[in-house]
This record gives C-alpha cells, sequence and structure tokens, in this order.
C-alpha cells in the first residue's frame, strides 16, 4: 500500500530519481482507526513531487520558489509495490521497491524508458505503453 507521504523510486529516464505522493487520485480507502487513508496499489495514478533529480533536468530547480514548486509537482502510475499483490490465481508478487512512473496531461508516459520490472497489471488498467517500454513484466 503506497499513501500519502510514501517516498517512491521513479524508474524512466524524465530525470527524476525520487519523489514523494502527496495525493491519492485513484485507489482506494482504508480504514485507521476514525480516519480513512486513501491508499494506492499497481495502477493506481498518485500525485507526486519530485525530491531529487538530476542537475539538468526539466525537475531541476528554477529562478523562483513558487516557479520551483510548480515544476516539480507531476502525476504518476505506481508500477512496483514492495507489499504483496495478490493475483486472481491465487499466487503473490512483490517488489523490492515502490516505483512509479511519471504522466503527462493524457496519462501517458513522460519518458522514453522504464528501467526495471513492471507488473502484469498495468496491462489490466490499460497503461499498455508502459507495458510496452518495460524491460520486463512479471
Amino acid at each position: 500500500m503506497i499513501q500519502m507521504q510514501t517516498m517512491v523510486d521513479v524508474c524512466d529516464n524524465t530525470g527524476a530519481r525520487s519523489a514523494m505522493v502527496v495525493t491519492v487520485y485513484k485507489g482506494s480507502t482504508a480504514r485507521r482507526g476514525k480516519k480513512r487513508l486513501k491508499t494506492a496499489k499497481i495502477g493506481d495514478i498518485v500525485l507526486v513531487t519530485v525530491k531529487k533529480s538530476l542537475p539538468n533536468s526539466e525537475f531541476s530547480g528554477g529562478s523562483d520558489r513558487k516557479e520551483r514548486s510548480k515544476r516539480r509537482k507531476a502525476k504518476a502510475v505506481v508500477v512496483r509495490m514492495k507489499a504483496p499483490t495478490r493475483r486472481s490465481d491465487g499466487s503473490y508478487v512483490r517488489f523490492d521497491s515502490n516505483a512509479v512512473v511519471l504522466l503527462d496531461e493524457k496519462d501517458e508516459p513522460r519518458g522514453t524508458r522504464i528501467f526495471g520490472p513492471v507488473a502484469r497489471e498495468l496491462r489490466e488498467k490499460n497503461f499498455m505503453k508502459i507495458v510496452s517500454l518495460a524491460e520486463e513484466v512479471v
């Protein structure tokens, strides 16, 4: 489960390296005491803020504070999760890290390459471009 303030790796070639989840757009709600927290699973869309990036990427610092904060926010889709995910055949899949791929306005990947394996559940959520760009689909 990925929720607010979860640190995730960015596994594409946009220049961003790590990010923090700010909001879960499409996900399920989990009850924690009296609160209801939105949690994301593989294939859910989240809003992230880029924390670490390469120096000459589009996510590096701007001239003023407002421009810098606007440039560092992006939509992303969850492609790997540490928590185990149950599949319909009864098996479970889990990965070593939490990872996302950054999206543009049309929910297509910003980058042209995707590093590392991605889950097969992305195919069911119609992220076919991500599945085709990935090195390995597990």
